[in-house]
């Protein structure tokens, strides 16, 4: 019986003591029993350090298995990991570890600066720098009580006012994900999972707790691999991944510079993409690419990891250009689509999208404000409002249409960015896009799309000829900006912010 996200460590080692668990970036590889036993040293240190039930620890490593091994040890320890990007400004560690008020701390020599003041006085696990041992053994502690609604992580996302919000997640929540993953993917112990997520996105719960139940390998990728779409590709090829799991931005950096048809990937099985829209163009050449896979577009927030899901026909069609559906709520969770009345909407009109059940987030760690906006009950249930706007089709589930906080009126029209930017992926020239949107004193509305172009850059005439076939009018854009690439953050999405500051 699972009653939290270290059985599954602990019923592997049992099962498959000898299989590979890890294989870290600098290409060592940690078995079952070593994983489970050094998480279990680091355990014992960090209580005997003081660190107890619901504590907060947190975690600055850069990709790697001592990282993983420190997540198992903290839940092992009866608290709550919370992982930091250790690419980011040290000033955003900081502030993001002072916020949930961590008991100790597991980084290294690099990341000391990461550490709140405080730090000075918490219990810190320096991490080596190679193997053989990645924390020091320990006398074995007696196994603590266990329970499934027991705080499990907190993911920091970004806030609109600037200050990162901690969403707290439960073994419960995680739990109900990984085996609604394991009934629908059916993974097993010869999978071979990627993880190119970084650790503090949503997108690395299905990386490592998927592949641990099932006795899996997970091959972790290093930022300066997961970047490089050419050594990217050669790791897929030379580790034989069974399960790849990235953004869409990922797959089409993979497809347009990766070389793929110089690298064998016959033994992709599943190709599993979340985190924003997936142009149908570039989701097409990457089926062309990769013809093998069944192919799933994953969909949902942080606050509830997936929640909605759409398997990709086997072939998709020449002359497709609307994005795919989010598809069919999961077995897990239940869905209201409503109206900014808190009615239900008529099948096929557009509204709001609800989740709620057990992979629903507990809410922000100390944010009650924010809690009680996003948060709404309804015949005796709690249901979380994602801010997606959403619409159902019948046969095909739901259709993102796109975000409250991303539509803007002009000339009286409500205009959504996200449909200007789906038409301008129509462009042959256009390879990636974002459409931003600023507001004068007046109340004018300035809209601005900006562009990354394949070899030869469109031109201005020739950008708003399109437009004018594509868009109505008054969804045209005012200006077209262009990049080599766009601003990404550290999980692989658009950055609008950096964008609005360009």
């Amino acid at each position: 019986m699972i009653a939290h996200l270290a059985d599954y460590l602990a019923q592997s080692a049992a099962r498959w003591p000898d299989r590979v668990a890890l294989v870290d970036p600098a290409g060592w590889s940690v078995t079952y029993r070593e994983l489970d036993r050094e998480s279990s040293a680091l355990a014992t240190h960090l209580a005997a350090h003081g660190v107890t039930h619901g504590d907060r620890v947190g975690v600055v490593l850069p990709k790697s298995a001592a990282g993983v091994a420190a997540f198992f040890g903290i839940m092992k320890a009866g608290a709550a990991y919370v992982p930091v990007d250790a690419s980011a400004p040290a000033e955003r560690g900081r502030r993001i570890l002072a916020d949930c008020q961590i008991r100790a701390a597991v980084t290294d020599e690099h990341h000391r600066e990461y550490l709140p003041d405080a730090g000075k006085t918490l219990a810190t696990v320096v991490v080596p720098g190679s193997r053989p041992q990645l924390f020091p053994d320990a006398a074995p502690q007696a196994r603590r009580t266990r329970s499934l609604d027991d705080l499990a992580y907190i993911l920091y996302t970004s806030g609109s006012t600037g200050m990162p919000k901690g969403v707290m997640l439960t073994h419960r929540n995680a739990v109900s994900f990984v085996d609604w993953c394991s009934s629908v993917f059916d993974p097993d112990e010869t999978d071979r999972f990627s993880s190119h997520a970084p650790f503090h996105f949503d997108l690395s719960i299905l990386d490592l707790y998927v592949a641990i139940k099932h006795g899996a390998a997970v091959h972790l990728i290093s930022e300066e691999v997961g970047k490089n779409p050419k050594e990217l590709a050669r790791f897929i090829a030379a580790n034989r991944l069974t399960v790849w799991y990235s953004t869409p931005s990922i797959l089409t950096l993979l497809q347009q510079f990766g070389s793929l048809e110089a690298h064998d990937a016959s033994t992709l099985r599943l190709v599993l993409f979340a985190g924003e829209v997936f142009p149908v163009k570039h989701l097409r050449a990457v089926q062309r690419a990769w013809p093998n896979p069944a192919y799933f577009n994953l969909y949902g927030p942080t606050e509830t990891n997936v929640c909605t899901y759409a398997r990709i026909p086997e072939r998709v069609a020449d002359d497709r250009q609307t994005p795919y559906p989010i598809g069919h709520v999961c077995s897990h969770c239940r869905s209201l689509v409503l109206d900014a009345d808190n009615r239900e909407v008529a099948t096929g009109e557009e509204g709001l999208l609800y989740i709620s059940g057990a992979s629903v987030f507990q809410g922000y760690w100390n944010r009650p404000d924010l809690n009680a906006a996003v948060f709404h009950e309804r015949d005796g249930a709690r249901w979380y409002n994602t801010g997606d706007v959403v619409r159902w089709v019948e046969g095909e589930g739901f259709i993102y249409v796109g975000r409250r906080d991303r539509m803007v009126k002009r000339r009286g029209y409500r205009i959504e960015l996200g449909e200007i930017e789906r038409a301008l992926y129509l462009h042959s020239g256009v390879r990636e896009v974002a459409v931003i949107a600023s507001t004068d004193d007046n109340g004018g509305v300035t809209i601005v799309a900006c562009l990354a172009s394949h070899d030869m850059r469109p031109s201005i005439i020739d950008l708003k000829t399109f437009c004018a076939s594509h868009l109505p009018a008054y969804m045209s854009p005012d200006r077209f900006a262009f990049f080599d690439r766009l601003p990404r953050t550290s999980t692989d999405k658009v950055d609008y912010q950096a964008l609005r500051q360009a």
